[in-house]
């Protein structure tokens, strides 16, 4: 069926990487639900099955670490076994630990289907499976492609988390994952359908080029795959710099005002609904902020970009306390910060695929991505130890906006490194 209809768009101008980009979207949508879903039935779970916080609270950790320690190696799953079969494993798992977790009565199946099977599989299929697809099916527009690949992470959480609330208010926390698990069952079908590892396999140049690469089959162990490359990448400082870069953007995103900005604004009198309706808009303006950033990667320099992207949300972050927290001034704050929040994704990538080649881009952002996860981490305990330590959540955002300006120098300063060329 590819191939039909590659040739078929063929006859009227169309790329079939676009196809390629439109699959990944929806895999990445329905994993991203999959991925936020857990968070609005914690309450529910309370109330029908009588566990507390903390123990629905521990799988879910694992989830999240789980997903943030497999980028590097899924990245190189996806070198080795291919961008199809490695996806369908993922929703398998994914399909898996929500049925699990649906029809629990256990808490040792949440910790199995939430925590392990939900954490794999959403690691083998986020913003490193639209990093690979993108340095791998496009030479040009690049940039827009990964923006919106990246934007497909906000947008399953805006889609599903709302649906999820209401299925969990009015038929029951189990009733809540059925959207999500067929969203992922559907992404799976399209891509056992019209999914292809490599442009080659269908005669193809990437998008933007005019000679037909064969793809390279990979051999050897992943595992050792992903840690050779770091091995070899973390010999460049411009490695350091994107892994810096991005701790700092973990740092100052979900770690901290994921995590700590609803309790901070409740610490200042502002109702709950209204702070998460103020975390909604920054979701809102993540998704402009993404496609836009990608759009400007394809025409600026990838350094300057993340210099100003870094630079403005560490200002949003300073600025922060002087609003006031009323609705108008935590308003400006949504639009500024909310255009920030992962608009750094598609010049780090970029700058990944030229400096280390596009078929290592996805395991060098791989390697990068952790590092995200490991700021996060550090700003999700770092915050509660402020506010346990000094009463307030202030010193951690001034330390995570001074961090911010720190990047932005940081990458300014990195000095642009071009993959060697293979013969």
């Amino acid at each position: 069926m590819a191939a039909w209809l590659a040739r078929r768009l063929a006859a009227i101008g169309i790329h079939y990487a676009w196809v390629m980009a439109a699959v990944t979207f929806l895999v990445m949508l329905s994993t991203a639900a999959a991925m936020g879903l857990p968070g609005v039935l914690i309450v529910p779970l309370e109330q029908a099955m009588g566990w507390n916080a903390a123990d629905i609270s521990g799988p879910l950790a694992l989830r999240l670490l789980l997903f943030g320690l497999m980028g590097p190696f899924a990245a190189a799953l996806l070198q080795r076994f291919g961008l199809r079969r490695v996806v369908l494993i993922a929703l398998l798992l994914i399909i898996g630990g929500l049925t699990l977790a649906a029809f629990a009565t256990r808490l040792w199946q949440i910790w199995l289907g939430w925590g392990v099977m939900v954490g794999l599989g959403t690691g083998m299929t986020a913003i490193v499976l639209g990093a690979t697809v993108a340095n791998r099916w496009f030479a040009a527009r690049r940039g827009l492609v990964i923006g919106l690949l990246t934007a497909s992470s906000a947008t399953g959480q805006l889609l599903f988390l709302p649906v999820g609330a209401f299925l969990a208010t009015h038929l029951g926390w189990r009733a809540a994952v059925l959207p999500t698990a067929a969203m992922s069952l559907f992404g799976g079908a399209l891509m056992l359908l019209l999914g292809r590892d490599h442009p080659g396999e269908l005669g193809l140049p990437a998008y933007g080029e005019s000679l037909v690469e064969q793809p390279r089959a990979a051999a050897g162990n992943p595992a050792r795959a992903a840690l050779a490359t770091l091995y070899d990448a973390s010999a460049s400082p411009m490695f350091w710099m994107l892994f810096f870069t991005f701790f700092v953007c973990g740092l100052s995103t979900n770690g901290l005002v994921q995590t700590h900005f609803i309790p901070l604004c409740h610490d200042f009198g502002l109702a709950e609904v209204t702070a998460a309706s103020m975390l909604a808009a920054v979701g809102v303006f993540d998704f402009i902020g993404t496609i836009l950033s990608g759009w400007l990667t394809d025409r600026f320099d990838s350094r300057f970009l993340l210099g100003w992207y870094y630079g403005l949300r560490g200002l949003s972050l300073l600025w922060l306390p002087s609003s006031h927290f009323t609705f108008y001034g935590l308003s400006v704050f949504a639009v500024f910060y909310g255009l920030d929040w992962v608009a750094t994704v598609p010049p780090t990538v970029k700058l990944s695929g030229a400096a280390f080649g596009r078929e290592r881009a996805g395991m060098v952002f791989g390697w990068v991505f952790m590092a995200h996860q490991l700021g996060a981490a550090t700003a999700a305990y770092g915050g509660g130890l402020s506010r346990s330590l000094a009463a307030s959540y202030l010193p951690a955002f001034y330390t995570a906006g001074f961090a911010c300006l720190l990047a932005s120098l940081a990458a300014i300063a990195i000095k642009e490194r071009r993959a060697p060329a293979i013969a």
